[in-house]
């Protein structure tokens, strides 16, 4: 009896690990990175579809397509945004030299990756910020 019970407790908690590093949905949308390199996966929201913006205070493009992200992530209970904010902190304009531009080799913002909710990439780039602006369309 008493292997059983250490046995499950033991799978019990080799489960939650993978949750352990997964992030909380929250009421807003989380704001990463600042620059910094980043692991997407520590980031990623457990159960939900989450969507990666990689974006910059001084990109217009950027600015204007925040509001619908956040109303985005206000209103899908299966989504959760969370912004991958490129410039260090000291820098003004777009931080193309940032270590997090560098690592993802970004040569244009707002960029966008898609994971399901099991934490697989469906879609990034053009064909992902398609499939955001399909989900806004119908908010």
């Amino acid at each position: 009896m008493k292997t059983t019970i250490h046995t499950f407790l033991a799978l019990f908690v080799l489960a939650l690990v993978p949750l352990a590093h997964a992030a909380d949905k929250g009421a807003k949308p989380a704001v990463i990175s600042q620059g910094a390199q980043i692991k997407l996966a520590d980031h990623l929201v457990a159960g939900k579809i989450t969507v990666f913006d990689f974006t910059s205070k001084y990109c217009p493009p950027c600015v204007r397509l925040s509001p619908s992200l956040d109303k985005l992530h206000a209103q899908r209970d299966d989504l959760a945004v969370v912004k991958v904010d490129i410039n260090r902190p000291a820098t003004k304009g777009i931080d193309w030299k940032s270590p997090v531009a560098q690592q993802f080799g970004l040569k244009s913002i707002p960029h966008i990756k898609i994971y399901d909710a099991k934490g697989k990439l469906m879609s990034e780039g053009d064909k992902a910020m398609s499939t955001l602006m399909g989900w806004i369309g119908k908010l």
